[in-house]
């Protein structure tokens, strides 16, 4: 089974706050402090200490973006199809190119508060009228606790609650660790160094990290985590952030709950009363509801914007509120996941009955107590979303606000507490619901799900042969393709993370290079020997090294370009460069890839971004290596992608042991 094992190091001795909350006095200590039980770890350095000192990030230039573009394409077309985007580049960098690119830095230099291309990709996300299930929702599957009596639903799930909400007040509050990249961490990952830059002032800052080989990373994404959700507007949603709010909503069988678990001074309930509620609701006898409004979070954009207004008009508006304002969404399924098979159906769509998809996040608890975050990408990506992860779960399992036979509160009446969220549903929104149900079914129904947990090497035997482990799981994904398409190429995409520039958001990396494309003929279509074959694979590391690094210093082209079309867009003329099949081609992506590397998570996953394509989700860590691999159906097959994932991998273990592959 493609699962971690979890470091028993994840210890915790449970203190006063941890006895108090147990024998229920904890609600009535007057000694209660909340530095030591509702904060993560309070940093000496405040969060957005760096933020106005971050680099800008760059406009690249014209001839070194056409230069990149023109080598991505020659990893995938014929001579004769180069030749001609060829002529299509030499045209554009030459006549419609410079005055575009004049006007974008131009723009970029009037707007010193962002990046030039931070409002065109937030517009690309809440103009996309597909809804956002599959297309923009990815989920994150967590670690269990080592400790099996930990892993109970009601237990878990408010541990969860509780690190969440500890994790906010920290973030909120500016006391979360800054987010920082440490090259050298023995030298810049300390007490001196964090003594240091507190003191600088923030306009220079960023400099004096610098100075200890430390970079500083932007967090301007993290305060849409909490408290934020995304509204269907007609032609362009909205992000909604509700400043104050102190309940969370809680989802089961279709049902929504609201309870407080911030006190009026904004202290983190005790835990006890959290568990209290959640075991209310958990036996609340009400069946499955037979309308189940979250349904229509799953709906194409426009038609959820023409719905909400209906439903706001039939006496909902304070609801919807309740729902929108909300802390973040959790949901607790009444089913278990006990394969990762069983994980990637539950966490990345489940039926879509029990999940409010339009929530910044989603944390969701089967009756197992298996955890997993399902987000909504517009907002924000990876990074912030796996720093919640990272100290969530640690804090959830070293730090628990609650233990097995911890009592539910007896202090609070949670019928009360607890508010059941009542719809009012006329004919039309019910209709509304069962139409986004079929679907959303439909949809599903097509998603083919897979999972590769391979056995043969891992990072750290990469990493002795002198390859870059990502480099090595990319060429796996290439020659896969081309086995399966008999030696065709196509549009490959690996996210690359750009958050060491202000409001950076993600850049490209194509993977699929001229030297991939030579590995792959030299492994299936040629006599190379051996040591040919291995040759080819350190070009494959190099060439992927240096498109990682220019990609991570906002060197690509696929930014650049986007930026400079959507200014094309705005002018009416459309240069030939983005009429040319070829530019369509090369972003209609097949090979969709991403990976995140985490002690919290085991795996993650996210469907095709095109029905023709693969999801494809990896990890390559020292104790494991794997793939989590989504496809629509008829149009590919994510079963025999994965025996080409696996027959590739062990292809190249027998190039790096200097056997000849079978």
């Amino acid at each position: 089974m493609f699962l971690r094992k979890v470091s028993p190091s994840f210890r915790y001795t449970p203190g006063l706050t941890n006895i108090l909350q147990q024998t229920g006095l904890y609600q009535w200590c007057p000694s209660r402090t909340a530095s030591s039980f509702d904060y993560i770890k309070r940093s000496k350095v405040p969060t957005y200490h760096f933020q106005k000192s971050l680099p800008r990030l760059p406009v690249p230039k014209l001839e070194d973006t056409c230069r990149r573009y023109l080598l991505s394409q020659k990893a995938l077309l014929d001579e004769c199809e180069f030749r001609s985007t060829e002529a299509a580049v030499k045209l554009f960098q030459e006549k419609e190119g410079p005055a575009l690119h004049s006007k974008l830095v131009e723009q970029d230099n009037k707007n010193k508060h962002t990046n030039y291309v931070s409002e065109p990709w937030f517009d690309m996300y809440l103009k996309d009228r597909r809804a956002v299930v599959l297309n923009h929702t990815p989920f994150m599957t967590l670690i269990n606790d080592h400790r099996p009596e930990y892993n109970e639903q009601l237990l878990r799930c408010t541990n969860l609650i509780v690190s969440s909400l500890r994790f906010m007040k920290t973030l909120e509050e500016k006391v979360l660790e800054p987010e920082v990249f440490h090259l050298n961490p023995k030298k810049s990952d300390t007490e001196t160094f964090r003594n240091v830059v507190r003191w600088l002032p923030e306009a220079v800052s960023w400099y004096g990290a610098y100075m200890f080989n430390a970079y500083p990373l932007d967090m301007s994404q993290y305060k849409n985590l909490f408290r934020s959700t995304r509204i269907p507007r007609p032609e362009k949603d909205e992000l909604l952030i509700s400043p104050g709010s102190r309940h969370l909503l809680v989802m089961r069988k279709g049902h929504f709950y609201s309870f407080d678990v911030l006190d009026e001074n904004g202290s983190i309930k005790p835990a006890n009363e959290i568990l209290a509620h959640l075991k209310y609701i958990s036996q609340d006898s009400r069946p499955p509801t037979k309308y189940p409004v979250g349904l229509l979070s799953t709906e194409n954009r426009d038609t959820w914007a023409n719905l909400r207004p209906h439903l706001l008009a039939a006496g909902n508006e304070e609801t919807l509120k309740m729902v929108d304002s909300a802390t973040f969404v959790i949901s607790l399924d009444c089913h278990s996941v006990e394969t990762p098979m069983e994980m990637i159906e539950t966490f990345l769509h489940g039926d879509g009955t029990n999940r409010w998809f339009d929530k910044s996040i989603n944390p969701v608890i089967s009756s197992d107590g298996r955890a997993s975050i399902n987000f909504e990408h517009s907002w924000g990506d990876g990074v912030a979303v796996l720093r919640y992860i990272n100290e969530t779960v640690k804090d959830s399992i070293e730090r628990p606000a609650i233990h097995p036979g911890t009592e539910a509160s007896t202090f609070v009446d949670s019928s009360k507490c607890v508010q059941h969220l009542d719809f009012n549903l006329d004919s039309k929104m019910k209709d509304a619901i069962l139409k986004a149900k079929a679907r959303f079914d439909d949809v599903t129904g097509t998603l083919e799900k897979d999972f590769l947990d391979y056995k043969g090497f891992n990072k750290s035997y990469v990493k002795g042969k002198k390859l870059s482990p990502d480099s090595v799981m990319q060429l796996a994904i290439q020659m896969a393709y081309y086995k399966l398409s008999s030696g065709k190429r196509a549009a490959t995409y690996e996210s690359c993370s750009t958050s060491a520039y202000k409001h950076g958001r993600t850049e490209t990396v194509r993977s699929g290079t001229l030297a991939t494309r030579k590995a792959c003929e030299a492994i299936f279509n040629s006599p190379a020997s051996v040591a040919e074959m291995s040759a080819t694979l350190q070009d494959c590391s190099k060439a992927h090294f240096q498109l990682t690094k220019e990609a991570a210093m906002g060197q690509g082209f696929d930014r650049h370009l986007f930026a400079l079309r959507k200014i094309a867009e705005q002018s009416g003329t459309l240069p030939g460069l983005f009429a040319d099949p070829h530019y369509q081609l090369i972003n209609h992506i097949i090979l969709s890839t991403s990976t995140l590397s985490s002690p919290a998570i085991e795996f993650g996953g996210f469907a095709p971004v095109v029905p023709n394509g693969f999801g494809i989700g990896y990890v390559i860590e020292d104790e494991r290596l794997g793939f989590n691999i989504t496809t629509y159906k008829p149009h590919q097959n994510s079963s025999d992608m994965i025996a080409a994932l696996e027959e590739s991998l062990n292809t190249i273990h027998d190039i790096l042991e200097g056997r000849r592959p079978l």
